[in-house]
């Protein structure tokens, strides 16, 4: 009797330390793709972008360069649209990707450009101050890097929605400055939601600032200072860069090409003046007012290289956010007072996460199957069948 309660015992043993042996792969193999999936793919794949190179080198040149991120379209969702699942999913992904892009290539600014949030033209003043309060989470910085942003239709409305209360929420949280210099580079910052054009009173107040940055920007040209030029600290005498919301006008995706372009059954489908574009007119205006030499722009959440007038570039950036695309991406800027050199960073894939955690998923279920001796059943059941139908 001893004897067979003793090997009772041992086969007890036996299978509890094969279940624990099975438990701990187990928790290895979930923890393993956890980790790669929602942590370390981040870097492997951010660790492969570079900051590019200008053609004139600042250190021959005596000028300084400047490291510029630009991101676009985050569309943090708020509580009427955005189920909880998928909130968390989707900030946790922008968190990872802004946080390790941070820690990895090191840039000394970040211009987000527009659609901040997805419900910021109707949220509620306590929606709103939860929005903002995630927002900060997300996007936290180090002092020594510096955030601007810019207002896009989704955070203070289209024109017919937009209000001063909306603006002037806005702009609470972040800096309203609408003319930026650092490094001998300008930097202009404008409410293209308010471009309308049809002289409303707060589309007169932004073409009023236009001006007047234009003004500034024309005296910082000139050698010899006309009497209409103050004695206030003039800007530097560099061509700005014009970051905005809406897109400078052209009529459609048609001659965007790339990975992150529109798909191609989009493209072809003209664009609405004032609603996936600014107006004939307003870019014109820009244009003449401002001089740019280089145009960044976000709304359309795919990428496309636009040449507009005489030579100036536009470069629409593409949605940060995984819910508006698979491959979402972001522009490294080296800057000068004179040149410049932009350079891509795309993200992981959500076809590539997805695709590793069905891979996972098959993994373990093959795992348990021959833990518990099952693997080969379904075979031999099938060759049994096979055998007695050729038999009859």
């Amino acid at each position: 009797m001893a004897l067979i309660r003793l090997g009772f015992g041992r086969q007890h043993l036996y299978l509890l330390r094969r279940r624990s042996f099975l438990l701990s792969k187990l928790i290895a193999v979930v923890f393993a793709v956890l980790l790669f999936c929602e942590f370390l793919i981040y870097y492997l794949v951010i660790f492969r972008c570079d900051w590019p190179e200008v053609k004139t080198p600042a250190h021959n040149s005596g000028q300084e360069t400047l490291k510029a991120m630009f991101l676009a379209d985050t569309h943090l969702l708020g509580e009427i649209r955005g189920h909880w699942l998928d909130k968390l999913r989707r900030e946790w992904q922008m968190e990872r990707a802004f946080q390790t892009a941070l820690w990895l290539l090191q840039p000394e600014v970040v211009f987000i450009l527009g659609d901040i949030f997805d419900e910021g033209k109707w949220s509620s003043p306590q929606a709103w101050a939860d929005d903002v309060e995630r927002f900060q989470k997300i996007f936290r910085h180090p002092r020594h890097v510096l955030l601007k942003v810019v207002a896009g239709n989704h955070d203070i409305g289209f024109h017919y929605q937009m209000s001063t209360y909306k603006i002037k929420r806005f702009e609470k949280v972040f800096n309203p400055e609408r003319l930026f210099s650092w490094k001998g580079i300008n930097f202009v910052m404008v409410n293209s939601v308010a471009l309308e054009g049809d002289g409303c009173n707060l589309c007169s107040e932004a073409e009023a600032e236009i001006i007047e940055i234009s003004h500034k920007l024309n005296c910082s040209r000139e050698e010899h200072h006309s009497s209409r030029c103050t004695d206030e600290q003039p800007l530097p005498a560099s061509a700005p860069v014009l970051l905005q919301h809406f897109p400078l006008y052209r009529r459609s995706d048609a001659n965007c090409s790339g990975d992150d372009a529109a798909p191609l059954e989009e493209r072809d489908i003209p664009f609405k003046e004032r609603y996936d574009a600014l107006s004939r007119e307003a870019s014109q205006k820009l244009l003449w007012w401002l001089r740019p030499r280089l145009v960044l722009s976000g709304h359309t959440h795919s990428a496309c290289e636009v040449l507009h007038g005489a030579g100036t570039m536009e470069i629409s950036v593409p949605s940060f956010s995984w819910r508006n695309r698979n491959n979402p991406s972001f522009i490294m800027g080296m800057l000068t007072p004179t040149e410049y050199a932009l350079a891509k960073c795309y993200l992981p894939y959500e076809n590539t996460v997805l695709a590793t955690y069905c891979v996972a998923v098959g993994f373990l279920a093959v795992l348990m199957l021959a833990h518990f001796k099952l693997l080969a059943s379904p075979l031999l059941f099938g060759w049994n069948l096979l055998r007695k139908l050729k038999t009859m």
